[in-house]
């Protein structure tokens, strides 16, 4: 398992992209990746999307 908290926050946006399309293969691979983001574009690569607002889930 991998928790990724804002994961790409400080890069370049070539290098995020390259980070969240290295996130989908390992993920391909059967591992599990939590990855907390503000980021739709990340949250893009995702197979599951669990939005919080003001510490509930909607």
């Amino acid at each position: 398992m991998l928790l990724a908290d804002e994961p790409t926050g400080s890069l370049h946006s070539e290098q995020g992209r390259e980070i969240m399309e290295l996130f989908k293969r390992l993920n391909g691979q059967g591992n599990t990746i939590v990855q907390v983001t503000h980021s739709e574009e990340n949250a893009c690569f995702s197979d599951r999307v669990i939005r919080l607002k003001d510490g509930w889930v909607v």
